[in-house]
């Protein structure tokens, strides 16, 4: 079970609607998702419409549960939101849980024994945590393969965000524990120039710890909670579930990449196992060889192939480690065959990317849109008429992608997704056309 904690001291950031939305979205991606409000102000049970009067027992007595000889199952005191979501919802009596909990051995760990006991059961645990870093947040912590840091692309965004993630990382170390601590940026208001500058200021400092995915500002969003209800029920063509659909692509696919490398450092020791074995019966063929014949020459013949063995087995999977991606096979450099991989391999990698870039040889664009019955391109380069730029659905993923090539130059493009015409969501650099929308700007050198 991979287990999510959303953290941030800072208030207001979009905690809450991170850990429901995201939840919610796995849930519908297939994975059995678990979200625990570790938040006194429980606003994940008022976000899924779960009546407070109703909620008879929270989260707060599991894990008191067993400092008090009466031990509770977290299974007691769900709530079933989704065929696949379940809530373990939060109670004002949290904010007893430090005074409680005073004196007790391990008392940062009562929420990794709770866990524990269902971690068969779920792929995902969301876990909300309070604005503040104290015994609650300690535990989150504690148990967490994960931690994601929403931060809200307005003024004071930046602000101790750094001394934040240290914070985190000291946490982390002090418990000896391996938790990839990632930023998300939210409530992102592409319109708006500090937005844009904060954005880019985030990802010049914390590139590696970044999130691809942006959670843009969506009224709809906020509609949804209202009402108690994820983004994907509210309104299910929103930008808001887009977003959060390919927050959830993400996460599972940073999940994949994690257990392919796992298993390459497994294939790595195994295969360092088999070159040893390869060289101990070298150095016995050696010997015998040595004894009977007493040939110089020979004597260095086993030990070259010993270390060609060697080179042959360990490089591919060098080459495996360094790259996180299976390595392709090819079958002649300049073949026919080599060059159709080659360039199937390069598909496969650009549809885990969004936005537009330049590569050697042509502007590659990919968005996503899983709703999408067509996605095509209007802009300078085609005389605004979209009908000569088709985008092409890759698979069953959702995502659009096509290549162009265009000499060096400013241009200006929209989107024009089943013939509604829109922004690409993932280029911030943008400009206000006549229309009193935004063009997407793309520069390229």
């Amino acid at each position: 079970m991979r287990i999510m904690a959303v953290v941030n001291q800072k208030g207001g950031c979009g905690k809450t609607t991170v850990a429901i939305n995201l939840a919610n979205a796995l849930a519908e991606a297939g994975q059995r998702t678990l979200l625990v409000d570790m938040d006194p102000q429980s606003h994940c049970a008022v976000g899924l419409a779960v009546p407070e009067d109703q909620i008879e027992q929270s989260i707060y007595d599991v894990l008191i549960s067993n400092s008090r000889n009466e031990p509770i199952r977290l299974t007691e005191i769900l709530w079933q939101i989704g065929d696949r979501l379940e809530l373990a919802p939060a109670s004002i009596d949290l904010s007893a849980f430090e005074q409680q909990m005073v004196g007790i051995v391990d008392r940062e760990c009562c929420l990794k024994d709770v866990l524990s006991e269902v971690k068969n059961e779920f792929d995902y645990t969301i876990i909300d945590c309070p604005p503040a870093v104290g015994l609650l947040t300690f535990n989150a912590l504690r148990v967490a393969t994960d931690v994601i840091v929403p931060v809200e692309t307005g003024y004071f965004a930046l602000h101790g965000l750094s001394k934040q993630l240290e914070t985190l990382s000291i946490l982390c170390q002090r418990y000896n524990q391996q938790v990839n601590v990632r930023v998300l940026a939210s409530m992102y208001d592409i319109r708006t120039k500090m937005a844009r500058e904060i954005l880019a200021e985030l990802r010049s400092h914390f590139a590696d710890k970044m999130f691809r995915t942006i959670v843009n500002f969506n009224t709809k969003i906020k509609e949804a909670a209202s009402f108690g209800q994820p983004i994907s029920e509210y309104d299910s063509s929103s930008r808001g579930q887009a977003d959060f659909s390919a927050l959830a692509e993400e996460v599972i696919g940073s999940k994949t990449k994690q257990q392919r490398h796992q298993f390459a450092t497994s294939l790595a020791s195994q295969l360092e196992a088999i070159s040893s074995s390869a060289d101990e019966l070298l150095q016995e063929e050696k010997l015998a060889t040595k004894t009977s014949q007493g040939s110089k020459s020979e004597e260095s013949a086993p030990t070259e192939s010993g270390l060609a063995i060697s080179k042959c087995i360990t490089a591919p999977v060098e080459e495996l480690l360094r790259q996180d991606e299976p390595p392709i096979e090819i079958k002649a450099v300049d073949s026919p065959e080599a060059q159709k991989q080659k360039s199937a391999d390069i598909d496969a990698r650009l549809s885990d990317y969004y936005g537009v870039m330049q590569l050697s040889d042509a502007i590659v664009f990919v968005t996503l849109y899983p709703r999408a019955k067509s996605v095509q391109i209007a802009g300078d380069f085609n005389n605004w008429q979209p009908g000569k730029t088709e985008m092409e659905k890759v698979g069953n993923s959702g995502v659009w992608q096509t290549k162009l090539n265009l000499p060096v130059g400013k241009y200006r493009y929209r989107l024009v997704v089943d013939g509604q015409w829109q922004q690409d969501p993932y280029n911030e650099k943008i400009e206000a056309n006549p229309f009193g929308g935004f063009n997407s700007i793309l520069e390229v050198k």
